[in-house]
């Protein structure tokens, strides 16, 4: 649903522009007007955000309009919290509470979490693909893992959240009209109803919100991108993300995600970015949300999963065998090899997708065989 926010008590238009650049539109109301709000028949904001920095006290209705409304929300705006005005607070049934100096990075968590107290997930779950560079594979097995998830007969988004020229839409062979750009800037509107609009069906059965075909203007809001995650993990059974390793926006915004995998191969530099957006995750998130993929995996190649996993310091949860043809074919006919055949690297993804819903920790790769010594010791050279 659209979240409706409503300003009571405040003239200072910094306070609604903080609350327009986390991605809604709020409307400013009066004392007068919170009176009004009340009455059992009132029609009620999600959010009543009571700017306090004047006076220092609440609004002696809030109580009764709590009482009278429960599941409104509130959000306090104060010079400080003293123990006073915190206790009358919590007795008026405040939900959040945000001080001086405010700034985007106080309004938009308070929202988020305002949001995810109000409406209860549908038991969603949001899986990151990050690659460790470019050209390793992300994207394809990202879409391969999301159309295996949608084969459940769940609900099932891809989010290509590349800012522009993802390859998400076209590995699954659909022509979205509106992209991820359309969504974060309409997060004050986001709603099933309005979001479907802006998402293509892919004939594999995977919901896409696409990446643009035009570059970014501005740089990108991270409460936004946090304010859709959010969105879709109440809304989608699973969601898959394509997430570029390069923005720090989306990389700093994946609260929501259940699991990031970090996808890598076996070449030194593969493994070199991967130490450093491993790194990067892991000290952002739980290292034990984050695991290593190893796509084109070659048992006899001389970097083998046991160097990985010393270099990188995270598990490598599985390993998916390199077959070229047939992921030419697949992109060049806009259909996801899991949907047919029987190949190996077909069989790797569906039974990694199947303990992705087991929730069933997948058992390391048996490490590659042979001498590897000298190009293991340049690596930790490179590394280092």
């Amino acid at each position: 649903m659209s979240l409706h926010i409503t300003i009571i008590g405040s003239t200072d238009r910094k306070l609604d522009e903080l609350v327009r650049s986390s991605g809604l539109r709020p409307s400013v109301a009066t004392a007068v007007d919170l009176q009004a709000l009340t009455r059992a028949d009132a029609v009620q904001p999600d959010v009543l955000m009571i700017d306090v920095r004047g006076h220092g006290q609440l609004p002696p209705t809030l109580a009764a309009l709590k009482r009278q409304h429960p599941t409104t929300s509130v959000m306090l705006v104060a010079l400080e919290l003293t123990p006073a005005l915190m206790l009358e607070a919590m007795r008026s049934g405040v939900t959040e509470c945000i001080t001086e100096p405010l700034s985007p990075d106080t309004i938009g968590p308070a929202i988020s979490r305002i949001i995810a107290q109000r409406t209860a997930p549908v038991g969603g779950r949001m899986f990151a693909f990050v690659g460790a560079k470019g050209g390793v594979g992300t994207t394809t097995l990202a879409v391969n893992v999301a159309t295996a998830l949608a084969r459940t007969q769940e609900s099932t988004l891809f989010v290509d959240m590349h800012p522009a020229y993802g390859d998400g839409a076209v590995l699954l062979g659909v022509e979205p009209r509106f992209s991820m750009a359309d969504a974060l800037e309409n997060t004050h509107r986001l709603d099933l109803a309005f979001f479907s609009g802006l998402t293509a069906q892919s004939r594999a059965g995977v919901t896409l919100l696409a990446s643009s075909d035009n570059p970014p203007t501005a740089s990108i809001d991270m409460h936004r991108i946090r304010l859709l995650l959010d969105f879709a993990v109440r809304n989608y059974r699973y969601t898959v993300l394509d997430v570029p390793r390069s923005d720090p926006a989306m990389l700093d915004a994946l609260e929501a995600a259940t699991s990031l995998f970090v996808v890598t191969n076996q070449e030194l530099a593969s493994v070199r970015g991967g130490t450093r957006v491993a790194g990067a995750v892991g000290q952002r998130y739980t290292r034990e949300k984050v695991a290593l993929l190893v796509s084109r995996f070659d048992k006899g190649a001389a970097i083998g999963n046991d160097d990985i996993e010393e270099v990188v310091h995270l598990p490598v949860r599985c390993t998916f065998p390199s077959d070229y043809r047939l992921a030419l074919h697949a992109l060049n006919e806009g259909r996801p090899f899991v949907l047919d055949g029987n190949s190996k690297l077909r069989t790797a993804v569906l039974a990694f997708t199947q303990e992705l819903n087991s929730e069933t920790p997948a058992q390391p790769a048996p490490s590659s065989p042979g001498s590897r010594r000298a190009r293991f010791a340049a690596l930790r050279w490179m590394i280092s």
